[in-house]
């Protein structure tokens, strides 16, 4: 067994549950009072739940503060995503406040600190061989895609760089991801897209 295999197995996930656990005791108040601000601008409906592929193309539930309206059109269809994004929305997402829910996925096991971005299940059929092996490893609050470009790069851009995340695991480099992303996070860098108000859909 080498390194590689060994931080994956042995070390990659104690250190989840420790990062987690600990961000989830510290930012606990925060967390309540985005809740509140969420249920004063958005409704009672606080968190935003769906369904998402994980390890080996496991399913799990996502979990993240809301950050859209549920506005339709006159045939009970969700209108476009800029539509929906409120200004408040807009700012929980830029400061990243929404995906602190997540912590739970990650201390649960679905998720890791770092890796690929969990994507939406409908594009499992969609994806080539390579791009299939980012769900090699859990999905991550961040990774090797957030600290090149975020919202920013193209779809071929982010996988090939999920998929050098999944080739290259190592203690050193999760660091790096994550201090990387808190200079990311403060800066309010590449939130979205330059075609989009949140990130483009995925065609294949």
């Amino acid at each position: 067994m080498n390194r590689l295999q060994i931080y994956r197995r042995f070390i990659k996930r104690p250190f989840d549950i420790v990062i987690s656990g600990a961000m989830l005791m510290v930012l606990a108040p925060l967390m309540l009072v985005t809740a509140v601000f969420v249920y004063f601008y958005l409704g009672k409906q606080i968190l935003f739940k769906q369904k998402r592929p994980g390890l080996n193309a496991r399913i799990f539930t996502i979990c993240k503060f809301r950050t859209m309206t549920d506005m339709r059109d006159k045939e009970g269809n969700l209108l476009p995503d800029e539509r929906r994004l409120t200004k408040f929305g807009k700012f929980i997402r830029s400061t990243s406040l929404d995906e602190l829910p997540e912590l739970f996925n990650v201390f649960l096991g679905d998720m890791s600190i770092v890796g690929p971005r969990p994507l939406l299940v409908k594009y499992l059929p969609l994806y080539s061989v390579e791009q299939y092996r980012r769900h090699e490893v859990k999905p991550g609050l961040t990774g090797l895609a957030q600290v090149n470009g975020r919202n920013a790069i193209s779809w071929q851009e982010r996988f090939k760089w999920d998929v050098e995340y999944v080739d290259n695991i190592t203690f050193i480099i999760d660091m790096k991801i994550i201090l990387k992303t808190i200079r990311i996070v403060l800066r309010r860098e590449d939130i979205t897209s330059a075609t989009s108000a949140t990130m483009e859909e995925f065609t294949g």
